[in-house]
């Protein structure tokens, strides 16, 4: 079961905003509200219940300070960990630190066949996003039938719950994201319902919805359309 803690979310930095200390020992996530990738290690340090434990750092994308990059991240992307006197990146592999190095629900499964399923879903989650992505432009059924279909079928793997392992895990982590963003865009945008067909994908989202460590993580639809309007315009 994860851990539930309340907590009041902070305003995002801009390029005014101070930096806050750097390696005084306090371990700072830092992520950015509206950023799918940062999502994932937020829902990660949520379900783990380590709210007071971690704290959020979250900065405006589009107008983002420049002390982030010069003193803290260099790569100047979001998520990044700041612990134990160093600055780790890469939300896959920041998720599976989290997992690894603090308290709280496992989200790594135990049992083999479920580890190998996870590595190979885990593995084609960039492929599923860059899918999807791409077939803004084209014809989206032909295009993103085959990826949808095949998480709809991923999920029938594991019977002993409604998650792509079952219970819920890092792949919900990792994909729950992108789900949630385009459903949205491809819905109302493209008129695209991911869910038609697939009642395994649509329970999926049903029960990611429910769950307290993800509900807090959720970006306002009108700003999952607009941004995306803005990377279909740039294409």
């Amino acid at each position: 079961m994860a851990r539930t803690v309340l907590e009041n979310l902070p305003p995002s930095l801009d390029s005014t905003a101070e930096q806050p200390p750097l390696f005084d020992g306090t371990t700072r996530l830092y992520t950015a509200y509206i950023c799918p990738y940062a999502q994932r290690v937020w829902i990660t340090r949520n379900f783990k219940g380590l709210q007071n434990e971690i704290k959020l750092v979250p900065l405006n994308l589009q107008d983002r300070p420049a002390w982030y990059k010069e003193k803290v991240y260099p790569p100047n992307k979001v998520p990044a960990l700041e612990h134990n006197g160093k600055i780790i990146g890469e939300s896959l592999d920041l998720v599976k630190y989290l997992d690894a190095n603090f308290e709280g629900p496992s989200i790594t499964p135990d049992d083999p066949a479920k580890k190998q399923f996870a590595d190979e879903l885990l593995s084609y989650s960039d492929t599923f996003v860059g899918s999807v992505f791409s077939s803004f432009k084209g014809d989206v059924a032909n295009e993103v039938d085959p990826v949808f279909d095949f998480l709809e079928n991923s999920l029938s793997r594991f019977n002993d719950g409604p998650f792509f392992l079952g219970q819920f895990s890092l792949v919900d982590i990792a994909y729950i994201p992108f789900i949630e963003r385009f459903q949205v865009f491809l819905s109302e945008v493209l008129k695209y319902d991911i869910t038609e067909g697939r009642p395994k994908l649509a329970a999926l989202i049903e029960e990611a919805n429910k769950l307290e460590a993800y509900k807090p993580t959720k970006v306002d639809p009108k700003q999952t359309v607009e941004a995306f309007r803005k990377r279909l315009s740039a294409q």
